[in-house]
């Protein structure tokens, strides 16, 4: 995925909405590139079950590195209908693929409305630059 073309959390994590089987939206979720890097060394990830339901701005998830534990949060209402399993083994993923292989869970929206609080990609780089001072 580009990241120009994903909606972004200010709590730094990435949503690719696409249309799902029967017309249900789905929302992949990821960690930006700027957090990740931010985060530097990984060292353990915890992930939710499929089935959760989750709510915008509500933690998900662990991801912890050798400076400090952060929270996962969804950027999104509704359900976790596929979690990347694959992901807490394979932490260097997120280093080198985090808008592609190195996604999180995928959320079948169970409202939209918390789409609309999302940042584009232009708003996030700003976001991005003010923390980065």
């Amino acid at each position: 995925m580009k990241p120009q073309e994903l909606l972004y959390a200010k709590t730094h994590e990435w949503a690719a909405v696409q249309a799902g089987p029967q017309g249900a939206k789905i929302a992949t979720v990821g960690v930006s590139a700027f957090a990740v890097e931010a985060l530097t060394d990984l060292v353990y990830m915890q992930l939710p079950r499929v089935g959760r339901k989750v709510k915008a701005g509500e933690s998900f998830g662990e991801i912890e590195s050798v400076k400090a534990v952060s929270d996962l949060y969804s950027p999104v209402d509704g359900e976790i209908v596929e979690v990347n399993t694959a992901l807490p083994n394979k932490l260097e993923t997120l280093n080198s693929d985090p808008y592609g292989a190195g996604w999180l869970v995928k959320i079948k929206l169970s409202d939209e409305t918390a789409l609309k609080n999302l940042l584009d990609y232009a708003a996030y780089q700003k976001l991005c630059t003010e923390e980065s001072h």
